[in-house]
């Protein structure tokens, strides 16, 4: 009976032993599932994580953007405005009429012709326009009439000398008037200067002038 009594106290502790260690392997198996589930619900700060990173591509599009702007042309240069006369060729200005010196002198060949030089007698250079010459003659009417082709504005330094021809009249053509003076302007806005005729005078009845030449005898070429 003593013995029974153990045998059923035995079982009874071993039961109770194996319901112990059935708990203990319960407890442990949901300490797993515990882990697993930090890790489990790590993967979403992961994944965050990465979309994190991803940003700067995002951000890309706003880089290449200031790339373009910064590879975009500058704005042109504004072409220049047509600027005032002492604009023009280093700021040289027009030459103006009581800038230069003249001298008319009959010449030997062609006949009843004349050579008009205009020589800067300043000591600046000035840009000389050779087809606004105004050729006048005290006491008579009218200004000459111009012949030979028309030339270019060029830059007459000081001491250098420009050079045109004055046909008083034509060879075919009687009558006149005599004139022993000449009247000069280098553009008709501008007051003439009286220039007296070396080997005059001479007689006018169709008077006619070219623009101004480098030599003296381009300019009695017409």
């Amino acid at each position: 009976m003593a013995h029974t009594v153990r045998s059923r106290r035995t079982t009874a502790a071993l039961a109770a032993l194996s319901i112990g260690i059935l708990a203990l392997t319960a407890c442990n198996g949901d300490g797993e599932n515990d882990v697993a589930t930090p890790g489990t619900q790590a993967s979403p700060s992961a994944t965050g994580t990465d979309e994190g990173t991803d940003m700067p591509s995002s951000a890309d599009p706003g880089d290449s953007g200031s790339g373009k702007s910064s590879d975009s042309p500058s704005t042109p240069p504004s072409s220049p405005k047509p600027g005032t006369d002492d604009d023009q060729d280093g700021g040289v200005g027009m030459c103006e009429t009581a800038d230069l010196s003249y001298n008319v002198t009959v010449a030997s060949r062609p006949v009843n012709h004349a050579l008009l030089t205009a020589s800067n007698k300043g000591s600046d250079p000035c840009l000389l326009s050779p087809n606004e010459l105004v050729i006048t003659f005290p006491g008579l009417d009218g200004a000459a009439g111009h012949m030979g082709p028309a030339g270019k504005d060029w830059i007459l330094k000081p001491g250098e000398s420009a050079y045109a021809g004055i046909m008083f009249s034509r060879a075919d053509t009687a009558g006149g008037k005599s004139a022993d003076k000449v009247e000069v302007a280098l553009a008709a806005s501008e007051s003439p200067m009286t220039v007296p005729v070396n080997d005059g005078p001479v007689t006018v009845n169709d008077s006619q002038v070219t623009s101004f030449f480098g030599t003296a005898e381009d300019a009695l070429t017409y």
